[in-house]
């Protein structure tokens, strides 16, 4: 069974740092493409950043590139996102989601399994 559990989120004032886990159980990351996406109340889901199952090619949303880095720990099969200069609409909920092959990575529906999310609140 696939298991994504996100973790790190929280409260934080704009321009201050937060930086987002993906544990998964039950398939090794290496063989996935992980990608995270979030999503703002009323808003729909949108793409943040992904990475392939080698590790070697990444992929950002423009509003966040130069601000988010992703990347992964393989010996502990976790995913990371690490967020800085955050802005208020940075808030949302973040998920990360695994698939098997990196193409369309912006895109949510092609994704296999999803985790429960975390939440993300930026204050002005």
């Amino acid at each position: 069974q696939v298991q994504l559990v996100e973790s790190g989120g929280g409260l934080v004032q704009a321009g201050g740092s937060l930086r987002l886990s993906c544990a998964a159980s039950g398939r090794t990351l290496s063989s996935y493409a992980t990608a995270w996406f979030r999503q703002a109340p009323g808003k729909e889901r949108e793409f943040v950043a992904a990475i392939n199952s080698s590790g070697g090619t990444t992929r950002y949303a423009d509003s966040v590139k130069g601000r988010f880095i992703i990347s992964r720990d393989l010996a502990k099969n976790t995913v990371y996102l690490q967020m800085n200069s955050l802005k208020p609409e940075d808030t949302a909920v973040y998920y990360c989601a695994i698939k098997g092959r990196f193409v369309a990575a912006w895109v949510a529906s092609t994704y296999e399994y999803w985790g429960q999310g975390t939440q993300v609140t930026v204050s002005s």
